[in-house]
């Protein structure tokens, strides 16, 4: 196996029953940090070449993958794992709890992107069997089974990033930088077998992965709604749900001036819950859904709609331009000078809205945003900026923000007070204590039921108190989009699976029950 060089494979490849041993798919881009899931692979999906412990059904329901039974004690800190003893890695050695243990320890050491931070150590209580000891209970913790990829402690050495050794379905055989990377079946896999052969994954925009699937060049091409409204000859549109959004973080403190970076920390106008809760009003999600997503999406009361852990009656039902005018007089804001934006105190209810100057998605909704919420009169100035610029404003300014997970710790990293400020997470310095107990709640409860409700009173409480725009109206969220993907004609996805926000390649978390129907 090699970790670079091209690869040539046409996408006619078949066998002798006529049925394609390889399929040709647009779907995304490379990881900067290639696939080690102790770095973060796989955790936004299926991380294809390596195993984990659990995995997610169709209605987001947990079973076992790797393991065969788990089950966790009654202070919730230990968690111990029965191995399947058919597994092996791509390179002829068993999977074992040795493998398991050096995982989850190694993740917890690299702090990567997989957040395994509460594990205290993981110990082999025998060849199929480990321990894995927490420091303090983590409901979420199941997630981690779930999401972190299993690897080979014998094998993971400096190079593994970009020649992975794994035990899933798939593995590496090439990957060409900025080009394409090409796997073929791992035929000792344990699970299901698949039916292709090879894949080749093209690294492409979305126009030229269109321009690719017009002309027969790909089997499977993945782009954003706006583009799925055009017919290509032999494909159909593929509209997958997922927990993937859009919204809004509003900073949510005064003008603080400036962090230790220079960094600038607060804004006067969105400092006020009542600028916040009109411009939730004042949106008509659906209209974002039929104009910005083309209908490929639903309307977003929160970061977790459609989850088992979201709270229905934080639900946004409809726009009320009227009630946000209402709201804002009421809080003091009103328009003096007849110009069209309101006013408080001498501050104008003027405020810039980020967005990533090359996200035509993004730009769209915010566009509309600052159209709908102009009656109200509240001025929204839409940027599109860069990366660097968002990086450096984003807790002074609002920004256009996509997340979406499978896992309820998204809450906690959105809005727990501790973590305002820190990278991404709770970029509006946010803070409530009653949020804030809520969600310790939530994070540190060992029965899953008490979990639940506490995710759920996060949101909005019997009391009207919560993070949800009703309430505290942290965020506005906007939209929860479908992923669309051109698919050929012939190729059965399989019942479809509900998507975590769009990093990584999660069409292939199906990838073993993918078949050719012509």
């Amino acid at each position: 196996m090699t970790a670079c060089g091209g690869d040539t494979a046409s996408p006619s490849r078949t066998g002798a029953d006529g049925v394609p041993t390889e399929l040709r798919l647009a779907i995304g881009g490379e990881p900067d940090d290639g696939f080690d899931p102790t770095l973060g692979w796989g955790r936004y999906g299926s991380p294809l070449f390596q195993s984990t412990l659990l995995t997610r059904g169709a209605d987001l329901s947990i079973t076992t993958d790797l393991a065969t039974a788990y089950e966790v004690s009654d202070d919730g800190l230990t968690w111990t794992v029965d191995l399947r003893d058919d597994a092996r890695f791509t390179d002829g050695r068993p999977v074992t709890a040795a493998d398991v243990a050096y995982t989850f320890s190694t993740a917890a050491e690299q702090g990567g992107l997989t957040d395994v931070t509460a594990l205290d150590e993981a110990v082999v209580v025998d060849e199929d069997t480990v321990e894995l000891r927490l420091d303090r209970p983590r409901s979420t913790f199941v997630n981690r089974l779930v999401s972190l990829g299993i690897v080979p402690e014998h094998a993971h050495d400096e190079d593994y990033a970009t020649a992975p050794v794994g035990s899933g379905p798939y593995e590496l055989v090439s990957w060409q930088r900025g080009q394409q990377l090409v796997v073929q079946r791992n035929d000792d896999y344990y699970g299901q077998r698949p039916q292709f052969e090879r894949l080749v994954l093209v690294f492409t925009a979305e126009d030229a992965s269109l321009a690719a699937a017009r002309v027969g060049e790909v089997q499977v091409a993945a782009v954003a709604s706006p583009l799925a409204t055009q017919d290509v000859d032999g494909m159909r549109i593929e509209a997958v749900t997922s927990l993937d959004n859009r919204g809004i973080s509003f900073p949510t403190v005064p003008d603080e001036g400036a962090d230790d970076d220079g960094a600038p920390i607060g804004n006067d106008v969105t400092a006020d819950p009542a600028i916040r809760r009109a411009v939730n009003l004042a949106v008509d999600r659906q209209g974002l859904v039929d104009g910005i997503l083309e209908g490929y999406g639903s309307p977003a009361s929160g970061p977790v709609d459609g989850a088992p852990w979201f709270e229905p009656a934080s639900a946004i039902t409809d726009d009320d331009v009227p009630g946000a005018e209402a709201l804002l007089e009421d809080a003091g804001w009103v328009d003096a000078d007849g110009d069209g934006v309101r006013e408080k105190d001498g501050t104008t209810a003027s405020f810039a809205l980020l967005y990533p100057a090359e996200d035509s998605l993004r730009q769209g909704l915010a566009l509309a945003v600052a159209d709908m919420v102009a009656p109200a009169g509240v001025e929204i100035r839409a940027e599109g900026v860069s990366w660097e610029e968002i990086d450096r404003r984003l807790h002074a300014d609002a920004v256009m923000f996509g997340w979406g997970s499978h896992d309820p710790i998204e809450m906690y990293n959105l809005y727990h007070s501790s973590l305002a400020g820190v990278e991404y997470h709770n970029p509006g310095y946010y803070s409530s204590a009653e949020v804030d107990a809520r969600l310790d709640e939530a994070l540190t409860a060992t029965d899953p039921d008490v979990a639940e409700a506490a995710w759920r009173a996060a949101q909005l409480d019997a009391d009207g108190t919560g993070f949800a725009a009703g309430a505290d109206a942290a965020w506005a969220w906007l939209v929860n989009v479908e992923h669309t993907y051109y698919v050929d004609d012939c190729l059965d996805l399989g019942p479809p699976l509900v998507e975590p926000h769009g990093h990584g390649y999660p069409i292939t978390a199906g990838v073993t029950g993918w078949t050719w129907t012509c």
